[in-house]
């Protein structure tokens, strides 16, 4: 397994942006492989899919509740998540996960995904 550990959470009014980051403890020529993802979990509700970048990132999905807002990226060593417009149902602990196998086509589920970081809160005020 990968070690993950994501980064930039914090207090924002709506309407704000926020950066996550999300860095894994993989050489970055493994790293290159994995496919990744971003999940988050509201108090209360189960987790739920965000967005999703395949190994090559050149797939890409997004739940509809962000598409438009957010946008995910990849570098060589790290994954992100643009989030802009941000509404107080964003409010959420946000998760960065991995996916090792690199099986194509990148699947837009938590089961698939077999690492994962710690969470990073996101709160947004209206």
């Amino acid at each position: 397994q990968v070690q993950l550990a994501e980064s930039g959470g914090g207090l924002v009014q709506a309407g704000g942006s926020l950066r996550l980051s999300c860095a894994a403890s993989a050489s970055g020529r493994t790293f290159s492989r994995y496919h990744m993802g971003w999940f988050r979990q509201a108090t209360g509700l189960q987790r739920e899919f965000v967005a999703v970048i395949s190994w090559s990132a050149g797939h890409v999905y997004y739940a509809d509740s962000v598409k438009g807002r957010f946008t995910i990226s990849r570098d060589n060593a790290k994954v992100y998540l643009q989030m802009d417009s941000l509404k107080p149902e964003d409010t959420a602990v946000y998760y960065c996960a991995a996916d090792s196998s690199g099986i194509e086509p990148v699947r837009p589920a938590a089961s698939a995904f077999g690492s994962w970081g710690q969470g990073t809160q996101v709160t947004v005020s209206s």
